[in-house]
């Protein structure tokens, strides 16, 4: 059972509504159906746990990794991504022992990263970070509908250039193909929690890996072909761009390679659906961590790499849709499908804590109200009360359905891949990542003030705000430049 409250498909099955009375009298001691909160049993292992990991986090992002090493060169490029996996492991260690209070395997559970922080923070810090994460989720909606937009595109241009020759421009619009993605984005936001979406994360991991290494091997053969490497130790040259282009590019490029890295705004949330102890879910959390983190560095190192090896300072700010690429076609058709089923699969990873929190919110504030309390059963199979049956329940089909809508109309207004990617990045990177995790474990723990472990922590947040900074104006300066020769509704590709 979900944050909601809401079982997607169960029995229905008077004996299951004598179990969930059962469970509200708190007789769940020794339960095979539920745990020591009340709640349905836990199912998850370290491997879920991973895919749903690498389905957030092996996203779009790993496409603009060649332009971002770029930017950077051979030397600076690599040290970043590496920089970027540590940080990101190490503040993921710190958030997963908030997953509960006071004992990590009997404390008080946090079901959310809300939760977590309203344990252990007070004050405007709460408020603060609810805006700052949900904030992020809209973002990483409407960056993933540019995203999915682009790489349905790219199949269509794929196919004209394969016909039509590279010569033609091949320009198409993307607001048909963000309409379509927001189609399917609205059917599978009906899906109503965490605990339900398990085979879409690992459906989604396959594709991840599936697009990833194709333009991985894209970028060998195009090295091969090429008779060598490109690129040099400091990045595209001045000269190529201004001085001035050198840096704001520069900066951007930390923020691609932060967005890269992004999921803890949900890891409490995936931390949920681990099944109780033994283990502790925290160790099982930071098992998870270093196998999907070492995971997704490898293939950034090697697809960023290899992106900027074949095409050097020319590398496309995506590697598949770019078009550093044009053959084989159909190859890169099935790359971009994959990232497309990909980017449906993460879109729901993302918005579930957002989708949760606005309906556990609107229950607690109209708890008699119909519309948002009632539950409808749809029967999926057989008849009577003894078939599955789907719980319909009209607040979310419609809440959800108008957030849906509206992520697609907004990236239909902004539809900057880079750009977008790189502030969202940025701004989610230092209080999300590393801000609050932080503070959350110094109160946890105790950390005792002007310790050395309390002042080591303290710079790595100074440092990594720093790194924020000026990767959100780097950002920023892209989208102002893309501003000027943009039209609302009729950019092409």
């Amino acid at each position: 059972m979900g944050e909601n409250g809401v079982v997607a498909a169960k029995l229905c099955y008077p004996a299951a509504a004598m179990e969930v009375v059962s469970a509200e009298l708190g007789h769940t001691a020794g339960s095979k159906l539920y745990d020591d909160d009340g709640r349905l049993k836990r199912t998850g292992t370290m491997w879920t746990a991973s895919a749903h990991i690498i389905t957030a986090v092996i996203g779009s992002g790993v496409l603009s990794l060649g332009w971002a090493i770029a930017q950077l060169g051979w030397v600076a490029g690599p040290a970043v991504m590496l920089l970027f996996s540590f940080v990101t492991y190490y503040t993921s260690a710190l958030l997963a022992d908030c997953y509960r209070s006071g004992d990590e395997s009997t404390g008080k559970r946090n079901y959310t990263y809300m939760d977590a922080v309203n344990a252990n923070l007070s004050g405007i810090k709460v408020q603060v970070c609810g805006f700052l994460q949900y904030a992020n989720i809209v973002g990483v909606a409407i960056g993933y509908t540019i995203a999915a937009s682009i790489s349905m595109l790219a199949i269509k241009r794929a196919n004209c250039f394969h016909v039509e020759g590279h010569g033609d421009p091949c320009n198409i619009s993307s607001t048909p193909y963000m309409i379509i993605f927001g189609v399917a984005e609205i059917f599978f936001s009906q899906i109503p929690d965490f605990d339900q979406i398990s085979w879409l994360s690992i459906l989604a991991a396959v594709m991840s890996f599936t697009y990833s290494t194709i333009g991985l091997g894209l970028g060998i053969v195009q090295v091969v072909a090429n008779g060598g490497v490109k690129g040099s130790l400091t990045g595209i040259s001045i000269g190529v761009v201004t001085p001035m282009d050198k840096v704001w590019r520069s900066l951007q490029a930390f923020g691609d390679i932060a967005f890269a890295y992004s999921y803890s705004l949900i890891l409490i949330e995936i931390q949920d659906t681990i099944r109780a102890p033994p283990p502790s879910e925290s160790k099982v959390m930071r098992r998870a961590t270093v196998v999907s983190v070492a995971v997704t560095t490898l293939f950034y190192m090697l697809c960023g790499c290899m992106g900027y090896a074949a095409f050097g300072d020319g590398a496309p700010g995506n590697l598949l849709t770019g078009f550093g690429f044009y053959e084989p076609f159909w190859l890169l058709d099935v790359a971009n499908a994959a990232i497309v089923v990909h980017l449906v699969g993460a879109y729901q990873v993302y918005c579930q804590p957002l989708f949760a929190f606005v309906e556990k919110w609107a229950q607690q504030r109209w708890p008699k109200s119909w519309y948002i309390t009632k539950d409808i059963d749809v029967p999926l199979s057989g008849s009577g009360g003894g078939g599955r049956c789907y719980k319909l329940n009209l607040f979310r089909l419609t809440w959800r359905s108008a957030f849906v809508v509206a992520t697609t109309v907004v990236s239909m207004l902004l539809p900057f891949f880079n750009d977008v990617v790189g502030f969202l990045g940025a701004v989610g990177f230092w209080p999300l990542t590393v801000y609050f995790p932080v503070e959350m474990y110094i109160v946890q723990k105790r950390i005792a003030k002007w310790s050395t472990r309390w002042v080591c922590l303290q710079l790595l947040s100074l440092a990594c705000l720093v790194i924020t900074v000026a990767s959100a104006a780097g950002s920023i300066a892209g989208i102002l430049s893309d501003l000027k020769v943009y039209k609302p509704f009729a950019t092409t590709y």
